[in-house]
């Protein structure tokens, strides 16, 4: 039997995964024992789906939050539909939402403005996450260096005695991470771990303490080796975790014992009625 896990974030409702074939996205995910999906929303446009997609399978919970990129196309009065969006019952977490100054601001904007709004969103959802007693999951991006990082974590330290943050996608050094727990935070890792070029990421999460992190695919991004370069799903979460156990020097059922735990206090998941 394989070991439980939860694949802490991905994007069931993106274009890449028909509706068709979800339910069979699904299944195979249950194969690798992976029996817990978090989908999240990136724009207002894709909260319904995902909050369908939740409602339709019982093992998939959902988040809703604007993308950092997706900030310009937004309405200035988006708050009140996202918050109703939040509301719904299969809503676990605000996101998801962030800094990416990776990506050039878009025809019209200053990068100055485009990074300006984000902020702003990102202080928004932190705003909403706390008046609604949910945790947020935070998207952190850069050409180089770590200004996004640093900017959210500026803001975070303003929320932190409010609202848990999870740093998805983690691709930083512990001294990086450090911080982040330090504020009652988390990080998350992607298949990045198990990218021979990326040694760092592994590095971090075998020094990251038990209770600290989560696993994810974030598919259909990300694809673990040895499905690098292919669609991402949430079966190949498993990939991710044998490697970060290894690395630790952890059985898979003792790291998915401990990342199973930290999913369910960051996400406070409903159970069943």
């Amino acid at each position: 039997m394989p070991a439980t896990l939860t694949d802490s974030h991905c994007h069931l409702a993106s274009h890449k995964f028909s509706t068709e074939e979800l339910d069979a996205v699904i299944t195979r995910a249950h194969e690798h024992g992976v029996t817990r999906m978090v989908t999240l929303a990136t724009c207002l446009d894709d909260c319904p789906t995902n909050l369908k997609i939740a409602d339709s399978h019982p093992e998939v919970f959902a988040c809703v939050g604007i993308h950092p990129c997706d900030v310009h196309e937004t309405p200035d009065d988006y708050l009140n539909s996202l918050e109703a969006f939040a509301l719904h019952p299969r809503c676990v977490a605000i996101g998801e939402t962030g800094l990416d100054y990776y990506h050039p601001a878009p025809d019209g904007w200053t990068d100055d403005a485009y990074r300006s709004r984000q902020r702003d969103f990102l202080d928004q959802h932190f705003n909403l996450a706390a008046s609604l007693g949910k945790n947020i999951v935070i998207h952190t991006r850069d050409q180089s260096g770590d200004a996004s990082l640093q900017d959210a974590l500026t803001l975070y330290r303003k929320h932190a005695h409010q609202v848990r943050a999870v740093f998805h996608c983690f691709p930083f050094d512990m001294e990086a991470a450090q911080p982040i727990l330090d504020l009652g935070g988390l990080v998350s890792f992607t298949g990045i771990a198990t990218f021979k070029n990326a040694p760092v990421v592994i590095d971090t999460a075998s020094r990251c303490p038990a209770g600290s992190f989560m696993v994810e695919t974030d598919a259909p991004y990300l694809a673990p080796v040895p499905h690098r370069g292919q669609r991402n799903e949430p079966a190949f979460t498993h990939y991710t975790a044998k490697s970060i156990a290894h690395a630790r020097g952890e059985s898979l059922d003792d790291l998915a014992q401990h990342t199973e735990m930290t999913a369910e206090t960051f996400y406070q998941f409903p159970t069943a009625s």
